[in-house]
């Protein structure tokens, strides 16, 4: 019997962060107990990338092209390398539950010496193409083509609609040709536009002041008898009547309203420049009437109709808040303000609750649709982010927020969906996720971008965290970068706990199916196996594998999620007693003794971490509106572990003529006259010149001959931010300041206050000082040992 050594588990650092399976884990050992795993303070979490691409250098297997094995219901996991597998009797033992299954006649010729590819030890991670690939002998037909419908918001001045109007042609020009495209645009009404009938302009309108039913939106449509319950659904078996990969039942909808980009490219750019702003008067004192849920509730009832149960995604553009109708998020009356934070947490906010209810529904018919929700909304008021935050998540949307659709944050955001090749996000549609574990796991939910399957077993834990008491999820959208925290419970049998029937291993496995960009159907199966170990006596393994950058976003997650959930929750008190707890039980020091506390190199950098994360916009939300806070956390939610580190303590270079680009402390005391500074922080990307740089460059030296060093000194950190800026969605916003200049307030923000009013005699010449009255890191790091070390 052979299979693959589980000690061969990849290491918490390794050479790509996230590891050839995209998968990270908070603990790499984990501790037998519940009482044990309490007292590990961080949670048993994994953050998955189930649609990540393989970098080209690891050994990743090309797609599969045959069906993955399963084990005996009620496990069901899929074959990995980790089986034992009896090649003379055919037969492979699961090893999560222990199951023997045999082979099925295809595997007949399998021997130690011709063995599958997801038995290969180095294949964690295996795809499968289902169904075969298109074009192949006994395909499914040709896969279905992608499918936007973008939604336009006109209540807005003529200069910001022109920038729509260009986007949208450079979107258009981007798409490929079979690319499916419809046209929904509203203000105080709703305007569906039948880019099918070519000979004039025919728009179907909607009433904006009242709720309207899918029903109803299919019988003014003409499209009653499509999408409704025992038509058939895409995609059809193999050899049913199909149009272009489409049930005739559909066809009709789509012939209408939906048509390829190489039939209606001519007619939408007609549309395009006939459009104009919302011609409904506004009152003076009043804001436009807009009726943004009308609007969304029409172009999910077409794709409803159209489309039911394949990829498609409808992309929001809007301008300003929904003033009219279901989603209304403010009144007409400017006197009456959007709500604040204020408002939420004295439920003072009339319209909040019924707008979350509204797009509560609508998020689960998407889902039920296989649907996605992207929004981009750019207005320097607020749109309603924090009422559609349950549609976006919920469906796996991409959201981004800006100040004007003429900013490069929308205009580089918004081209980098449609772009091919290296610039691609990948996006894929029509996901499920499912997890498989060993008997003593269970898992408690999902925090990301996905919605329940309500598929309740024997592995659902008691406790629910997020999305939670199922094994399986719906994730309509997903891309390159997606990730999601699974939450875990240990939770040992009587069996099990006995000292000879413990396993040393554990196994985790992820089964991800999803239409991948070129249209196929694929599966993803990721299997992981970490230690188990005795958290009583055995710390020195629970050390050895600390995830302390992982550890951290879970961290934030759970926070944020928990700020959103409960009314009276203290989210800076509950990190500080969770650190000071994990630095008791993981710390290194004599009782009573701060000056003898030290910390394992594997935790020295997350008080670092706690300390801006109890600074940072997820949790201190005082100076951001509703939508901002919804925004950022949306984002958190659904980022890679990397990305979600540099949101919650963002990266600082220096570039002078001293030395050449190197990462400093990301404090005050970092800032110098002749130095510039390049600060990541996820969200935006600021060059900062120091006193002196900024005078030499207003003095023209750079364009000297003599002063070329210069010159290249200046440019270097341009050079960089545009990388930073290439390879990101949200494109970041770039701010270009000056030392005591008006936006150097991005710079300082972040900064480890060292230096404030109080102690500005100690302040190096050329240095900066912070006006606040927070404590600086220092003094955090002296409370943190004090209370750590307290008999």
């Amino acid at each position: 019997m052979s299979a693959a050594d589980p000690s061969a588990a990849p290491p918490a650092a390794a050479a790509d962060p996230d590891g050839p399976d995209a998968v990270r884990l908070t603990w790499n050992a984990w501790p037998r107990s519940k009482v044990e795993a309490s007292r590990c303070v961080v949670p048993l979490a994994a953050t998955v990338s189930p649609a990540r691409v393989p970098d080209p250098s690891a050994a990743a297997p090309p797609p599969l092209p045959y069906p993955p094995l399963r084990c005996k219901p009620p496990c069901s996991a899929l074959l990995n390398p980790f089986a034992r597998v009896d090649f003379a009797a055919k037969i492979w033992i699961c090893p999560l539950c222990f199951s023997r299954n045999h082979f099925p006649p295809h595997y007949a010729a399998i021997s130690e010496s011709n063995v599958p590819a997801e038995l290969f030890p180095q294949c964690s991670t295996v795809e499968y193409i289902v169904g075969g690939a298109p074009g192949a002998p006994g395909a499914a037909g040709a896969p279905p083509p992608p499918v936007f419908l973008f939604v336009i918001d006109t209540c807005v001045i003529e200069e910001e609609l022109d920038y729509v109007k260009m986007a949208m042609r450079k979107a258009v020009a981007l798409l490929p040709e079979h690319a499916l495209v419809g046209l929904v645009t509203f203000g105080t009404q709703v305007h569906l536009h039948e880019l099918g009938f070519s000979d004039l302009s025919k728009i179907y309108v909607f009433r904006g002041t009242k709720e309207i039913s899918k029903e109803q939106i299919l019988d003014q449509l003409g499209l009653a008898g499509a999408g409704r319950p025992g038509f058939p659904k895409m995609p059809q078996q193999p050899g049913g009547p199909q149009v272009n990969g489409m049930h005739p039942a559909t066809t009709a909808g789509v012939n209408r309203f939906l048509l390829p980009v190489s039939e209606c490219e001519c007619t939408l750019s007609t549309l395009l420049d006939e459009l104009q702003p919302d011609q409904w008067p506004v009152e003076a004192g009043n804001r436009a009437i807009r009726c943004t849920g009308v609007a969304l509730s029409v172009a999910a009832g077409l794709l409803g109709a159209c489309m039911p149960g394949t990829g498609a995604r409808i992309i929001a553009l809007l301008g300003g808040p929904c003033t009219e109708g279901p989603g209304m998020i403010v009144s007409k009356d400017l006197s009456e303000p959007v709500r604040s934070h204020k408002d939420l947490d004295k439920d003072a906010a009339p319209h909040f609750q019924k707008a979350v209810k509204f797009y509560d529904v609508l998020a689960k018919q998407l889902v039920s649709q296989g649907h996605v929700l992207d929004v981009f909304a750019s207005a320097l008021d607020q749109v309603g982010l924090a009422e559609m935050k349950v549609a976006i998540e919920r469906t796996g949307g991409l959201v981004v927020l800006s100040e004007s659709f003429g900013h490069s944050v929308f205009k580089d955001s918004f081209k980098r969906i449609f772009e091919g090749g290296e610039q691609s996000l990948g996006l894929s549609f029509n996901g499920t996720i499912e997890i498989n574990c060993s008997k003593d796991i269970k898992v408690q939910g999902i925090i990301g971008p996905c919605t329940s399957l309500e598929k309740k077993g024997a592995l659902c834990a008691d406790t629910i965290v997020g999305q939670g008491n199922t094994t399986a999820w719906k994730m309509c959208g997903l891309d390159r970068s997606t990730s999601l925290t699974v939450f875990f419970d240990v939770s040992p049998s009587e069996r099990s706990s006995q000292p000879g029937h413990q396993n040393p291993h554990l196994y985790i496995q992820f089964v991800t199916s999803y239409q991948h960009p070129e249209g196929q159907m694929r599966i993803r199966v990721t299997t992981i196996c970490r230690k188990w170990v005795d958290g009583s006596t055995n710390t020195e393994e629970l050390v050895e594998g600390f995830d302390q950058e992982t550890a951290a976003v879970v961290l934030a997650r759970y926070i944020s999620l928990k700020m959103e959930m409960e009314e009276e929750f203290d989210a800076t008190r509950w990190l500080d007693r969770s650190l000071i707890r994990l630095c008791s039980r993981f710390g290194d020091y004599r009782k009573d003794d701060p000056s003898s506390f030290s910390l394992h190199s594997n935790f020295s950098l997350f008080p670092q971490f706690m300390f801006n994360l109890r600074r940072s916009q997820f949790v201190q939300v005082f100076n951001n509106s509703p939508d901002e806070t919804a925004y950022f956390r949306m984002l958190l939610n659904c980022e890679t572990v990397t990305n979600s580190v540099a949101m919650i303590q963002p990266s600082l270079i220096s570039f002078s003529f001293d030395s050449p680009p190197s990462p400093v402390f990301l404090d005050v005391a970092s800032i110098a006259a002749d130095r510039i500074l390049l600060l990541d922080a996820y969200f935006s990307v600021v060059i900062f010149h120091g006193m002196t740089i900024a005078q030499w460059r207003n003095m023209g030296y750079q364009n000297q001959p003599e002063h070329e060093q210069f010159a290249q000194l200046l440019q270097a950190p341009h050079e960089e931010a545009q990388m930073i800026i290439k390879g990101r969605f949200p494109v970041p916003r770039l701010v270009v300041c000056d030392q005591h200049g008006s936006q150097a307030r991005f710079l300082l923000a972040k900064l480890n206050p060292s230096s404030t009013y109080n102690s500005a005699h100690d302040v190096a010449p050329g240095s900066d000082i912070i006006f606040t009255d927070d404590v600086s890191f220092q003094v955090f790091c002296e409370h943190l040992q004090r209370l750590a070390v307290q008999s």
